[in-house]
């Protein structure tokens, strides 16, 4: 819940103003919300100006190093090299990558090919082929400030179906990020995602979602695309979470591999796709932080 301050007392949000000329109409219309039942954000999911600046540029670390990967990336790579180039870029930028220890996860990014949903794991092993799909996703600390988005990746000779996932998939958080509206819900754009999905005849994973980001690699809300409109939190300015659906060629349904206990597969072996990027909520829609 939003924590109520006296007027005359500094607002939270760090601008220096008085709490009643600056965030206090924006508090009571949030406490409004709550009145009636939703859920809501508290003020550590509110980024204030000089945190959203800082989010800013390591987004702009986190583009450069995936536009740095989309220069590279070939048929006959390992997922390992594409590993090196992450590590390598990010330090080269003053960064650092996210996902390396984190939880545990051994390597400095995430490749996910064909039927691995997410969270796949760099390796020697792994050779780029053609046709193959594969979803990169980076993720940089930078002075603290935390950002992430995804690509996908056609190597090659791709087939028509395959490629028709991948665009899709990009159509969804294209139909997610439109659908981002303050003072409305994650419901509205999770069901924007999830009906662009089943008009074209795939689905959406259900367990694993989007997430705030920003200060933490992982913040509140948890953000699902297979909700239903005017449901999940409020949408508010200053909110910054990821849209990231993961779209699969068939069921839903999926499995994490036991040998290390991250890699996550579709359960019927066909291909999923993800994009992902990260995004402000603002007084009049979105802004994109990381793509």
């Amino acid at each position: 819940m939003i924590k109520k301050l006296g007027r005359n007392d500094t607002c939270w949000c760090g601008s220096g103003k008085k709490y009643k000329s600056c965030h206090e109409n924006f508090d009571e219309k949030i406490l409004s919300f709550a009145m009636q039942g939703h859920i809501t954000p508290d003020h550590d999911q509110i980024k204030t100006p000089e945190q959203l600046e800082g989010i800013r540029e390591s987004g702009k670390i986190n583009i450069a190093v995936l536009d740095y990967v989309a220069e590279k990336i070939h048929i006959g790579m390992t997922t390992q090299e594409i590993d090196d180039l992450v590590a390598e870029k990010t330090k080269e930028l003053g960064g650092i990558p996210a996902p390396l220890h984190y939880e545990g996860f051994p390597k400095s990014v995430c490749t996910s090919i064909n039927s691995q949903v997410c969270h796949g794991i760099p390796s020697d092993e792994d050779i780029l082929e053609d046709g193959d799909i594969i979803n990169v996703d980076v993720s940089t600390i930078y002075k603290g400030y935390f950002s992430d988005s995804s690509r996908m990746f056609c190597m090659g000779n791709v087939s028509d179906e395959n490629r028709k996932l991948v665009e899709v998939a990009k159509e969804c958080v294209q139909k997610g990020l439109e659908a981002v509206k303050p003072w409305t819900f994650l419901g509205d754009m999770g069901n924007a995602v999830h009906q662009h999905a089943l008009a074209n005849g795939y689905s959406i994973v259900r367990e694993i979602g989007g997430h705030g980001v920003g200060i933490e690699f992982h913040e509140e809300p948890w953000v699902s695309y297979c909700s239903k409109p005017g449901t999940e939190m409020l949408m508010v300015p200053g909110m910054v979470f990821t849209i990231e659906p993961m779209v699969n060629m068939g069921k839903p349904d999926i499995f994490v591999d036991e040998s290390n206990d991250w890699t996550v597969y579709t359960d019927d072996g066909k291909p999923s796709a993800q994009w992902e990027i990260q995004i402000a909520v603002t007084e009049d829609g979105a802004e994109i932080l990381a793509y």
